[in-house]
């Protein structure tokens, strides 16, 4: 009989079943704990503040008086309008990082419109008019990568990371053509006397409107992947594309389809920057915000719901930096330190939601054989 050690890894990974949902929010909540913690250690040593009154610090950055809420929500809802519209792409396994590309095609299509129809429409059909020209160039912005990724199987990634940059220069083209005034590099704020092309303030506060139709939007995207034939045929295209095309589904098509949707979507998102807050147009007007909704989407395992919560914790975080920088005398860095290391504990703990660690020492191997 033959009795020996069997080395076995100290630590053994597997898959998890699904977690229910109040239990992976409670470890992503523990990680969120684990972080303000290292944070206030880092801090300390860093700085020597009061981890505290930095964290206070930023709760007053954001919601410290009823204009900043007001612009904290704008951003949430500009930011969350970008998530949901990638989602889709993203849920059907298209990698789609060309977002802020197609929210700025979305802006330019808008300023295009303000500019040179302000005079030749009356103002409902002006926006009309600027609202379908967004959603058109974002949709064909999307079109592009997505045509040739069904026809050739090409590196959606690449393809729509690189679409960026073209759109980035064609809004510095434009720029220089409408440029105001001549020579300063930039266009100002567009129809600044006649407001021709703003959207409507409704309610309160010129930011509302805004915010109502991403709330519509979010509700409309969580029936449409959860409940629609479409929503379902993406699921399954996600899943396996061999398996798709047993049932029945053509692929390509959606394929196609869901990339232009999420395309428009972008630009719809670009509209709402010109036409509703900005009322310009820059090559940062977005803000970087469509690489940051890729982050926002994943986090929320590409549920419209728990978007709204992924987006308004970025937000928070973004303008609690500032905060701390302003109120502490810190430079900015500090303050992106802090959020980093957040989301480092935030996205880290994905990795415990969807796997389980086994710790093991050795065992002894039975008798298997005889000698």
């Amino acid at each position: 009989m033959n009795n020996e050690k069997v080395r076995v890894p100290l630590v053994h990974i597997s898959r998890r079943a699904a977690l229910p949902w109040y239990k992976a929010w409670g470890i992503r909540a523990a990680a969120i704990v684990l972080a303000l913690v290292v944070c206030g250690v880092v801090t300390t040593l860093l700085t020597g503040e009061d981890p505290i009154a930095l964290y206070l610090s930023m709760i007053e950055g954001a919601f410290g008086t009823s204009r900043r809420v007001w612009v904290l929500m704008q951003n949430v809802a500009i930011l969350l309008c970008i998530s949901l519209a990638v989602t889709p792409a993203f849920k059907m396994r298209f990698w789609n990082i060309g977002g802020e590309g197609q929210v700025l095609v979305g802006c330019l299509a808008t300023a295009a419109c303000m500019i040179t129809l302000d005079e030749v429409l009356p103002n409902w059909l002006l926006i009309i008019t600027m609202l379908l020209a967004s959603l058109l160039a974002g949709g064909l912005w999307g079109l592009i990568p997505a045509f040739f990724k069904a026809r050739w199987n090409t590196n959606e990634t690449l393809f729509t990371l690189m679409m960026n940059y073209v759109a980035i220069q064609l809004v510095a083209f434009f720029i220089i053509i409408w440029e105001s005034p001549k020579g300063s590099g930039n266009v100002g704020i567009i129809n600044q006397q006649t407001q021709a092309g703003w959207l409507p303030q409704v309610g309160p506060n010129r930011y509302m409107l805004n915010i109502l139709i991403v709330a519509l939007l979010t509700v409309a995207m969580y029936v449409y992947l959860k409940y629609s034939k479409h929503g379902y045929e993406i699921a399954v295209v996600g899943e396996s594309e061999r398996t798709a095309r047993y049932v029945g589904i053509k692929v390509e098509r959606v394929i196609m389809r869901t990339v232009v949707i999420s395309g428009a979507l972008c630009g719809l998102a670009g509209f709402l920057l010109v036409a509703g807050t900005d009322h310009t147009i820059t090559t940062t007007l977005s803000d970087n915000r469509g690489f940051t909704a890729v982050m926002v989407s994943w986090l929320a395992k590409f549920s419209p719901v728990f978007m709204v919560l992924t987006s308004l914790l970025i937000v928070f975080l973004d303008r609690g930096a500032g905060e701390i920088a302003t109120d502490f005398g810190l430079n900015q860095a500090f303050g992106d330190i802090i959020t980093g290391i957040i989301l480092f504990f935030i996205i880290g703990c994905e990795f415990f939601i969807t796997y389980r660690l086994h710790f093991r020492g050795h065992r002894a191997k039975g008798a298997a054989e005889n000698v």
